[in-house]
């Protein structure tokens, strides 16, 4: 555990190479968490590899499963810092950053930010941060391919609060102190987020959110960093990545990612020529597909020995 300010204590772990070339994993969500998965990304005799759970889900501590978890301090800003936090704690010098859909917009957010700590940056279900990528998956946008799930995610809203934007709604809902309010509130939204990283849309509840703590933490954290869009000035991570320049990059996308159209990852190209951007014919969303996987390790092995000490 690494105590990062305002009561938090982040997880972390370093697996493989102790004197292999440094990584950091960015996980998703955000409110996700690192898993196995993860470390299987990586040469574990190239890599050290190291891990860590965003603020307030995974095992970092207080978990916002908890209802009188405060979520105020829980900002990009202060990801970024712990981020650079660890790194320094670690005593790496430099570091490859691997992020993957929300992980992909702090990867970046970080990488401009302290660009001179960056080696390589390898990004899967690219995300930018803008304003219109949030809204495309939780202000309607997805609405329009997934009416259904849609539509019952707006019903599990109370009359009283259909008038609301639905992120504010369900951003009250999931901190009410009524447990009764609350739980619903945070199956709806895992529900709705379980739909949308593949097609066909998959019905019910996805394997991920079926423990209750796990979606609470994962629903309060998703609609506070989205009612907030993330505390980023809109398009600002595609106008500053000309600091980019001189960091190579490996982006990875499904050609079927909904939940990140590989547009997304068009645009951040253009401004960021040194990325090469490979797209999976037969994958969506979801990480875990087979392909997706593959291209992400050809990714960590292509850099694994470039800038090596």
């Amino acid at each position: 555990m690494l105590e990062v300010g305002d009561s938090n204590l982040t997880y972390w772990e370093t697996c493989g190479n102790p004197r292999g070339k440094a990584a950091v994993v960015i996980h998703g969500g955000p409110g996700s968490g690192c898993t196995q998965w993860h470390r299987r990304l990586f040469d574990p005799l190239a890599y050290r590899i190291a891990l860590f759970d965003q603020r307030n889900c995974g095992r970092s501590m207080p978990h916002a499963s908890a209802p009188d978890t405060d979520l105020a301090s829980n900002t990009t800003a202060n990801l970024i810092a712990d981020l650079e936090r660890l790194r320094q704690h670690l005593r790496v010098e430099r570091w490859l950053v691997l992020g993957g859909s929300w992980g992909s917009t702090l990867a970046l957010a970080y990488a401009e930010r302290y660009p001179n700590r960056v080696s390589e940056i390898i990004l899967f279900g690219v995300t930018t941060g803008r304003r219109k990528e949030f809204d495309w998956s939780f202000r309607g946008g997805l609405a329009d391919l997934f009416p259904e799930q849609w539509q019952r995610l707006r019903d599990a809203v109370p009359a009283a609060l259909r008038h609301d934007d639905i992120v504010e709604a369900y951003c009250r809902l999931l901190n009410d102190p009524d447990p009764s309010i609350r739980e619903p509130a945070a199956l709806a939204w895992c529900t709705w987020e379980s739909a949308t990283p593949a097609w066909p849309p998959a019905e019910g509840l996805s394997p991920r959110y079926r423990d209750p703590a796990f979606r609470m933490a994962f629903a309060r954290i998703v609609t506070h960093y989205v009612h907030h869009y993330a505390w980023l000035e809109d398009n600002s991570l595609l106008r500053d990545a000309h600091v980019l320049a001189d960091i190579p990059g490996i982006m990875v996308n499904g050609r079927f990612d909904l939940q990140a159209p590989i547009g997304w990852a068009y645009d951040l190209k253009r401004v960021w020529p040194r990325a090469k951007l490979v797209i999976v014919d037969n994958a969506g969303h979801d990480a875990s597909n087979a392909s997706i996987t593959a291209e992400l390790v050809r990714a960590t092995d292509e850099f694994a020995y470039l800038d090596f000490s």
